[in-house]
């Protein structure tokens, strides 16, 4: 019989020797708060085309924990309602709550750098695994976590009751944050965003860390960490690559329908000085989204089989469509923003610095905008600003 405290321990090992969990109060909370208490009813395993349901009460308990204590992102709901108790076999869905793999957990709470008796605020419970680990050395009153799906918050609140912490569980748009319990030392979101919701700002205390993904896009976003500072405005960097479901206020929908009707109509076309496909990269994706805030990014296949490539901004109405001859793509481009221009010099300017990684992009967050800037790329500067 497998020992759910030995697994605990293995788990906290592994972390340490990836070099993700450093601090000795977050390794003690690694190997005390049970993971599998936040896992029920199950989870779905990733086969392919389809999604295995894996109760815990209908699973072998050495297999279970095997899987709770894997270093995995689990999924635990599909389209927006499913769990793995309601599914009777492998299902097909799109995934809408998980269990973000343990390194990922570890590594954004090491990120905050937190000592006792800071007050954070979590954007994202999830299944309120996170939440624990953070109630366990700060206190249950100092943490309030925010969950817009009512279904994955009342899990989450019973699971973390299970375990022990009676912590503020809402119910609620986090991008809204949380006034009531305001002001936080600590604000952490396990969601991306497009920009950093300036009432997490406002909610902070001065000093105090923003911790979140920014990026519309599956790939190529960032985990930026924020100082608030006391003029209203927060600044820090973008600290690595980060990947999260997007928060549902913002998740936007594929393009769906006729993509060659939506680019029929071109004002301009050229060869290209960078090939599209670099946009299939993390660090050129996250550029992209800079330069093109607003755009989407589709990858198709024409009637030939030849790959098509496109980005549209629906917001602004523009587009830029990518075909190959060969090796060689041409662009063509309509509506009020050639989207490829603006994304294609950056990319040229990122290549002429030497392709710096996404850590050394640099993020201020104002009321009216968000600015990026790479320090040893002067021309690299963007703006997004909030209208």
């Amino acid at each position: 019989m497998t020992d759910p405290a030995s697994e605990r321990r293995h788990l906290a090992t592994a972390l340490v020797n990836k070099g993700v969990l450093k601090a000795s109060w977050l390794r003690a909370a690694v190997e005390t708060v049970s993971r599998e208490q936040f896992l029920r009813p199950g989870v779905f395993l990733d086969e392919g085309r389809t999604w295995r349901p894996v109760t815990a009460d209908g699973a072998n308990p050495d297999d279970w924990l095997k899987i709770a204590y894997s270093v995995d992102t689990l999924t635990t709901q599909l389209d927006g309602h499913l769990t793995a108790d309601q599914a009777g076999g492998p299902v097909v869905g799109v995934p809408t709550s998980s269990s973000t793999d343990p390194a990922t957990v570890v590594g954004m709470i090491e990120a905050l750098d937190l000592s006792a008796g800071h007050r954070v605020l979590e954007i994202g419970t999830g299944t309120g695994y996170s939440t624990a680990l953070m109630c366990h050395y700060l206190g249950e009153d100092n943490v309030a976590t925010v969950e817009v799906d009512a279904q994955v918050a009342a899990r989450a609140d019973a699971a973390l009751e299970a375990v022990g912490f009676s912590t503020w569980t809402v119910t609620d748009d986090g991008l809204l944050g949380h006034p009531y319990r305001a002001p936080y030392d600590r604000v952490i979101a396990t969601c991306a965003v497009r920009r950093i919701p300036y009432a997490w700002i406002r909610q902070t205390n001065l000093g105090g860390i923003v911790l979140g993904t920014v990026g519309s896009w599956p790939w190529g976003t960032g985990l930026a960490k924020l100082t608030v500072g006391d003029d209203g405005t927060a600044e820090g960097r973008i600290v690595g690559r980060s990947s999260f479901m997007q928060a549902r206020a913002q998740a936007v929908a594929p393009l769906a329908g006729d993509l060659s009707a939506r680019s029929a109509y071109a004002d301009s076309e050229r060869r290209v000085l960078v090939s599209p496909l670099v946009l299939e990269e993390w660090m050129p994706a996250f550029l992209a989204q800079l330069a093109a805030p607003g755009a989407q990014f589709v990858r198709a296949t024409g009637g030939d089989g030849s790959p098509l490539r496109y980005l549209f901004d629906p917001e602004r109405e523009s587009f830029a469509e990518f075909l190959v001859d060969g090796e060689s793509w041409t662009v063509r481009q309509g509506g009020p923003v050639a989207l490829w221009d603006d994304v294609e010099r950056s990319l040229v300017a990122w290549q002429d610095a030497g392709a710096p990684e996404i850590d050394c992009v640099r993020l201020r967050v104002t009321p009216a905008s968000h600015q990026y800037w790479i320090d040893q790329a002067p021309s690299l500067r963007w703006e997004d600003r909030i209208t």
